[in-house]
């Protein structure tokens, strides 16, 4: 049986992977010359189950207001004559209430923890390095009220397993000593151990090499432009290869793995889903000083900012601007990110060699991924997965390949189409 997947990215690539252990043989097309080119290419690092609470929750829609019209807000909603955008919004808004809440924490951190002892099993079987670190992840706060609203998320992370403990701020400058010097405005923090961090897009690369010598087949420089439906089933992708020469690819079936680009080629095919590109940010600097610079991977829940040490480099990468396909830099919001970086941990990176780059997160309004099948035949999903693509992307990609093989996932989660 013959599987092609969209998208060469993290998703497509671990399903790409998955698919070929439960026997099939797998293409794989993407646009770029080179896999996790784009959203998969320079993101925060983390493998983050603790970070299973939604953008939307009860205290955003305050927030959202107060940020409106600031270049420099963690979420700005840069209002466009875009009825997807608004519809999004709408959305959004309704994934706000607590039920809604408590109810997407619970998918996020079922599928967060399933993914992350898939990658532990996975980096063991392949013996895939990509500068990993397993000290945990540790969320500090700058605010109190900001610290107090997060005891409620990580009890409920607690109770489904996550070990999100609360802890004072005197133990996270105990665990990451690199907080010493910001110790005065810290009010708390909290710690999972369980947590982990490396570099998503080596890790991508890497398992490309074993897909490659498994059999998996690339199809790089392929630009795909329509997937076309024929009796309740899709019978053909339609692409361009690196030379404009068309093309016509059929299989047995299809998984839609291209992020932001989903929506777009789902939409003719009358399935419409509920994501819209979330652009993010990041900066990767050399260490300057390592006595400055964290070792321990971070969050500043307050900034909407992660914070990974990959090898000699620091990364940091966050914020989300909600301005449809654009991925221009904006130099206000890269300032931002250093500026905020220089304030915690003054002198640790070289600043003066700062890389910034953007990618477009393929966010729903709920911070659910879509995985599973489509209400056409032959089609499955595995998009949506917005900022944690990286924590998810092996727990998925196994869980797809399952769907596919007409096998029952591993985990509880809402799947599509089941």
């Amino acid at each position: 049986m013959n599987v092609v997947v969209l998208g060469a990215g993290l998703l497509g690539v671990t399903s790409a992977y998955f698919l070929r252990q439960q026997g099939f043989d797998v293409t794989v097309i993407d646009r770029q010359a080179a896999p996790a080119a784009e959203t998969s290419f320079a993101n925060g690092g983390q493998i983050s189950v603790s970070h299973a609470e939604p953008w939307a929750n009860p205290g955003a829609p305050l927030k959202l207001l107060k940020w409106l019209g600031k270049e420099d807000a963690p979420l700005l909603f840069r209002l466009r004559a875009d009825m997807r955008q608004w519809l999004w919004g709408l959305q959004f808004l309704r994934e706000c209430t607590p039920a809604r809440t408590r109810h997407n924490i619970a998918q996020i951190v079922r599928l967060g923890t399933y993914s992350r002892d898939t990658l532990q099993q996975l980096r063991r079987d392949r013996q895939i390095a990509y500068d990993e670190r397993t000290q945990g992840i540790l969320h500090f706060y700058t605010s109190e009220k900001e610290f107090d609203a997060a005891e409620a998320p990580a009890a409920q992370m607690r109770a489904l397993g996550c070990e999100r403990r609360v802890i004072s701020a005197d133990e996270a400058v105990r665990l990451e000593p690199a907080l010493r010097h910001i110790r005065p405005a810290l009010a708390g923090a909290t710690y999972t151990a369980e947590d982990e961090s490396g570099d998503a897009n080596r890790f991508a690369r890497e398992l490309v090499k074993r897909c490659e010598a498994d059999g998996v087949r690339f199809l790089m420089s392929h630009t795909v432009t329509a997937l076309r439906e024929a009796g309740g089933e899709i019978d053909h992708v339609e692409a361009t290869d690196g030379e404009g020469r068309f093309q016509q690819i059929r299989a047995d079936a299809y998984v839609l793995a291209m992020g932001s680009l989903s929506p777009l080629l789902a939409k003719p095919l009358g399935i419409t889903l509920p994501i819209y590109p979330a652009k993010g940010y990041s900066v990767t600097m050399p260490v300057k000083d390592a006595s400055m610079a964290h070792q321990v991977s971070l969050t500043d829940d307050e900034y909407k900012l992660v914070f990974s040490r990959l090898g000699d480099r620091l990364r940091i990468a966050g914020t989300a601007e909600l301005n449809g396909y654009d991925r221009d830099l904006n130099r206000v919001r890269c300032e931002a990110i250093v500026r905020r970086v220089e304030q915690l941990f003054p002198g640790a990176g070289d600043t003066s060699r700062a890389q910034f780059w953007t990618g477009l997160r393929p966010a729903t309004p709920s911070n659910v991924p879509i995985i599973g099948r489509s209400k056409l035949r032959k089609l499955f999903l595995n998009t949506g997965h917005g900022t944690l693509g990286w924590t998810h992307s092996c727990g998925s990609g196994k869980s797809i390949a399952r769907i596919v093989a007409g096998l029952k996932p591993e985990i509880d989660f809402a799947f599509a189409g089941s």
